[in-house]
């Protein structure tokens, strides 16, 4: 810079080198001098007006460049628009690109702005929601959806589950459509629509073999449970007591999966509990505590504590949840060794209620974990059995705590013990206080 910088002072002496001669000569020094520094600034004023057209023509800066400050400023302006036309290249092979891939994904994709207009939308949107872009931008996404259920959906911040239901433009299709906020503060958000039909139908299809079955063995099992009884009640020989004891233990057995595979049909039904009142956890626990001591003493005996907070009370169907809850206590006593320690906790933490079922045993294998709320799944098959479970508790507890709105938890250390937490949200949550009102209102 500071060579440009000499470079001009020489080209303004240099002016004034030529025309002060000349003014001295006249007697016109003022006149001169003034000459001199039109002409120079003249030249400044060429290189603009130059500069200038070139931009506005949209040509090429190139060389040779002027001697002086102008040629920096030339330079500079050429580097930046050789680098300007190489990242439109970029970008523009970037989005040729983008183009095809998001043309050739099968699913949805739709871009919604804070107002939750839609701003752009891949073919597949069209295909699956009746959403096409240009056509549909900035037109209002629940608008152009037309779904109750979406709308509670898109004002719900909490995106962790999506939501299913018929496409639009065929009533045949099942779709499942999941929301992610991106972009600044999250203001933005990525809709993402699946077609799921085929998932639906095969576990629309599962559910109906599973509960169809359940009562077709139910009426074979009645039969066959009968007679066990009247059977039961003759003298036998010596070599049949076993026989029989172990076909009554095994009807009792088919008896217990037959009703957890029912009511795990009944409970996959629906969404939401059949009856949303206020239910006293407190007291619950409490009579699950009594009962779950007995068994406890039935099994070699264990240690359980309650600590409960009896103001907290919840919304929900007291039934479904004094299954869920039972299950984790009598699961807790039956799975783990004699001597065992079991802590039932019921508290307030932060914006949720939680319920949290710990024991010392030994623990199970974090690969297991995320598999423990699969029907059947079971991490110690031999004593599973032994034990008499039918390997449906958890998926049974895992459904309630969804049907109300919560989230089971679970967490396990080998050689330290397993920890189960139903939580609940906010919204879930009830006071002695606000049950009454609540009673009153209902």
């Amino acid at each position: 810079m500071r060579d440009y910088l000499k470079i001009e002072f020489s080209h303004l002496f240099g002016s004034l080198l030529i025309f002060m001669p000349i003014g001295y000569l006249l007697h016109q020094l003022p006149a001169a001098a003034a000459t001199a520094f039109i002409a120079y600034f003249s030249k400044h004023g060429y290189y603009l007006i130059r500069l200038a057209m070139l931009i506005n023509q949209r040509e090429r800066i190139e060389p040779p460049y002027p001697a002086d400050i102008w040629g920096l400023i030339y330079k500079e302006i050429s580097r930046h628009r050789t680098r300007s036309r190489k990242r439109k290249r970029t970008l523009s092979r970037f989005a040729s690109r983008f183009r095809k891939v998001t043309s050739s994904i099968p699913d949805g994709l739709i871009l919604l702005n804070k107002s939750a207009c839609i701003e752009w939308a891949n073919p597949a949107a069209n295909q699956l929601l009746n959403i096409s872009w240009p056509r549909d931008e900035n037109a209002q996404f629940i608008k152009r959806i037309n779904h109750e259920g979406l709308t509670d959906y898109l004002k719900n911040p909490d995106y962790s589950k999506p939501i299913e239901l018929p496409s639009p433009i065929n009533k045949a299709l099942i779709v499942s459509i999941r929301v992610t906020p991106f972009g600044g503060k999250k203001a933005q958000r990525l809709v993402v629509a699946r077609d799921i039909t085929e998932v639906y139908k095969l576990n629309q299809t599962r559910r109906d073999f599973v509960s169809n079955v359940s009562h077709e063995l139910r009426t074979p099992l009645t039969v066959i449970s009968g007679f066990l009884e009247n059977l039961g009640e003759n003298e036998m020989l010596p070599f049949q007591e076993r026989p029989f004891t172990l076909m009554q233990q095994q009807a009792e057995r088919m008896n217990s999966i037959i009703n957890d595979l029912l009511a795990l049909s009944r409970l996959e039904l629906g969404n939401a509990p059949s009856a949303e009142k206020p239910v006293s956890v407190p007291d619950l626990l409490r009579r699950i505590a009594d009962q779950a001591q007995l068994l406890a003493e039935q099994n070699g005996g264990c240690q359980l504590t309650l600590d409960v907070n009896d103001n907290l009370w919840l919304l929900g169907e007291e039934n479904e949840l004094m299954s869920a809850f039972s299950n984790l206590v009598f699961n807790a006593i039956i799975h783990t060794p004699p001597g065992t320690e079991v802590t039932v906790t019921w508290l307030r933490l932060e914006k949720e209620a939680c319920l949290t079922v710990t024991d010392t045993g030994p623990g199970i294998k974090e690969r297991h974990i995320p598999r423990l709320t699969e029907r059947f799944y079971r991490v110690d098959k031999a004593r599973s059995r032994q034990s008499g479970g039918t390997g449906l508790g958890l998926a049974i507890v895992k459904h309630i705590i969804s049907r109300h709105d919560g989230e089971l938890r679970i967490s396990s250390q080998l050689g330290v013990g397993s920890s189960f937490t139903c939580a609940f949200p906010e919204e879930m949550i009830l006071t002695k206080t606000e049950k009454y009102l609540v009673s009153e209102t209902s």
